[in-house]
């Protein structure tokens, strides 16, 4: 058994306990303090970003046919950095190579090397940070924690379950059958894990290790080979990590094809090619719903994961604290400038108004409660950068244009003051009718909210409960002051395979999701096929094959 294994078996050991009792649990400190990760540790990060800017990434011994590289930060300047570029044939027949060796090593060995990756990733949190803000447009914050800690946390969880998964079936047993008056039958019998082959992981712009993690991580566990393709726009976070897991696989003399980096231009993309290879086995994607669904037809034979897009909804049926509920909505919508797959878009609210703490509030106090609560969390500029961060994609300002004709506006988008160059927008908050379906019913990826008024709060959570079966959703928020309506409204997202969150007000928030807790995504619904982190998630990455024989006398 490797050393790894034991270095890291405590960790292991209280992820599979936190995942069983379903608390607050984490391996890696989410705040970025140096009395955690060391004094220089913030400095040291930022200079090894530096370092990396306007220069080829060396990833030792990688295929390449040449490089590529064209990331420009959110925040105006360009990385520069070039990375090794290959043929899909070459990166497939690389990773091929690699698997005989990685899938004959021991569960225990594949994951205590899981387990040390994510150990030196963490370690690197602070240069992970910011290769995460200037590839994403997240704040600096936020990149630390979704791109490291909770990154990781997400990675480990997936090992966890794998590990679980693996160790169901013992290696090896004896079987004995009675055979009435005779000698009983008895054999010796194998138990081998069978991995499922060559596992590509589609990253995307916004959260390029977080949502990439826990399908890179379960499929290596498992022991599988994996490409990982990064957004042409966000590259670097998941080339440090390939960087990294090549190191400690080579340690541990394993051949670093293992894992490789699929790197390319923007509009000269292999994903395509890649996906409709018939030696990828396994493919794990986030992004659009267009785009998920043209994989999902075209993966072949392949296992295929997704997290897509989606309609997030809120329903307000009453509130006890009104200011509370409007500061909490606010800081949902504001949040990385609604550049989250949890972020919330549609806002239900009776026609009529609701009952509060404050009296009843119209319909138009509830959504100019919601607006002057977003100028009330951004009015410090410091803040709201902190808050909004930068827009990862100039497509995003122009849906943010197209969509001020969707309906009245309650709150205006702007820019965010004294970020210079940087792309930025803070919410635009339109308010609209029910009937008004083609404003509200899509997903417009952003910091763009719809206010809608519906009959009462029961209409409302049909009407989002079935944007959520037709459309996709990954959140869903209640505010209700009712024990019966709120059951009523667990049963009803429940059915639609949306996950609940009720009467938030204080320092959690609908978009927020906690590893060893919160199932990401459900896949029972269009926002994705598949859940972060369940053992359906990790179970099918391998197969359990025996071989047997009569038992020496």
């Amino acid at each position: 058994m490797t050393g790894l294994f034991e270095r890291h078996r405590p960790t292991l050991t209280a992820a599979l306990a936190a995942a069983a009792r379903r608390d607050f649990w984490s391996a890696y400190p989410e705040v970025p303090s140096g009395k955690i990760y060391g004094e220089t540790a913030r400095d040291d990060g930022l200079a090894a970003y530096k370092a990396r800017l306007g220069k080829p990434f060396d990833l030792a011994g990688h295929p390449s046919d040449g490089t590529v590289g064209a990331e420009v930060s959110p925040y105006g300047p360009a990385l520069g950095i070039t990375y090794p570029a290959a043929s899909v044939d070459r990166l497939v027949s690389a990773s091929r190579a690699a698997a005989p060796q990685w899938a004959a090593a021991e569960p225990q060995m594949r994951v205590g090397i899981c387990l040390e990756i994510l150990a030196r990733l963490n370690a690197l949190s602070f240069e992970m940070a910011n290769a995460v803000m200037h590839t994403t447009g997240q704040a600096f914050a936020m990149a630390f924690q979704a791109g490291g800690p909770h990154a990781q946390d997400r990675g480990l969880e997936a090992v966890a379950y794998a590990y679980a998964e693996m160790v169901r079936t013992p290696a090896r047993a004896t079987w004995t059958k009675p055979q009435g008056g005779g000698e009983p039958i008895v054999l010796e019998k194998h138990w081998r894990i069978v991995p499922r082959g060559v596992s590509l992981v589609i990253g995307c712009n916004t959260f390029p290790t977080w949502n990439s993690y826990p399908g890179l991580f379960a499929s290596l566990a498992t022991g599988n080979t994996f490409i990982v393709k990064p957004h042409p726009a966000a590259i670097l976070p998941l080339a440090i990590t390939v960087e990294v897991a090549r190191q400690v696989l080579a340690e541990e003399g394993f051949a670093p094809d293992v894992v490789l980096l699929a790197a390319d231009a923007p509009g000269s993309e292999i994903t395509r090619a890649l996906v409709q290879h018939p030696e990828v086995a396994i493919v794990d994607y986030t992004g659009s719903g267009s785009f998920g669904g043209w994989v999902r037809a075209n993966a072949g034979d392949a296992d295929v994961y997704t997290e897509e897009a989606g309609v997030n909804s809120i329903v307000i049926a009453d509130t006890d604290d009104f200011t509370g509920m409007c500061g909490n909505i606010a800081f949902s919508l504001s949040l990385y400038s609604g550049q989250m797959c949890t972020a919330p878009q549609d806002i239900f609210v009776p026609r009529g108004g609701i009952e509060t703490n404050e009296g009843h509030k119209s319909f138009d106090e509830v959504a100019t409660g919601i607006a002057a609560a977003v100028d009330a969390l951004l009015a410090d500029p410091a803040r709201a950068a902190g808050v909004c961060g930068a827009i990862a994609n100039p497509a995003t300002l122009e849906r943010i244009a197209e969509a001020r004709q969707l309906g009245r506006v309650v709150r205006d988008s702007a820019p965010v003051e004294g970020l210079g160059d940087a792309r930025t927008a803070t919410p635009l908050i339109l308010a609209v009718d029910a009937a008004d379906g083609e404003a509200y019913a899509e997903e417009r990826f952003g910091p763009i909210a719809f206010v809608v008024a519906v009959d009462d709060a029961a209409d409302g959570v049909d009407r989002a409960a079935g944007l959520a079966e037709r459309k996709g959703a990954i959140t869903a928020a209640l505010y209700a002051t009712e024990e019966a309506r709120i059951l009523a409204a667990a049963d009803r997202f429940a059915s639609a395979g949306v996950n609940l969150s009720v009467n938030l007000t204080g320092g959690i928030y609908v978009n927020q999701s906690a590893a060893f807790s919160d199932f990401h995504v459900t896949g029972a619904n269009p926002a994705g096929n598949a859940s972060l982190t369940d053992a359906a998630f990790v179970a099918s990455r391998f197969r359990v094959v025996m071989w047997r024989r009569p038992a020496a006398g």
